[in-house]
């Protein structure tokens, strides 16, 4: 995929025109069609990466993660295990109650409660992982 192709993906998804994209970011009209045949000098890569907050290596077609910091597939199953680490915690130990009842012991209507507890320590978890990643890769691994 050319970097051409890249950028009008992400146009698309912003629900914009490449000529609207090289009017914001102040180039003459059909800069952005020379980027199917030619690669970008890295000021102009810098600048379109930075408009749409993607990593220069997404707009080449280097990556698929369309930042440094987004969470990747082992991300996930490390997120899922953590979750089912806590869960687990909670129903064994018994600290998690409701009503004097266990997770465990909860009716049908109240099951609902422990998914929204799920989704949300899922939730945090997540964002807690992408905090981390923005913040302790080292500017070396970041693109």
């Amino acid at each position: 995929m050319t970097t051409f192709e890249v950028v009008k993906r992400l146009c698309e998804e912003r629900k914009i025109s490449i000529n609207d994209l090289e009017k914001s970011l102040g180039y003459s009209k059909n800069t952005l069609y020379r980027l199917k045949t030619q690669i970008p000098g890295s000021d102009k890569l810098a600048t379109i990466a930075d408009y749409f907050d993607v990593s220069t290596d997404y707009l080449l077609g280097r990556t698929d993660k369309k930042r440094y910091y987004d969470l990747t597939e082992k991300d996930e199953q490390d997120i899922q295990k953590e979750l089912q680490k806590m869960l687990d915690g909670l129903s064994t130990s018994g600290h998690a109650a409701f009503d004097g009842r266990t997770i465990d012991e909860l009716s049908e209507e109240e099951l609902e409660d422990r998914e929204l507890l799920k989704a949300s320590l899922e939730s945090s978890i997540r964002l807690a992982k992408r905090v981390a990643k923005q913040k302790f890769t080292p500017k070396k691994y970041r693109k």
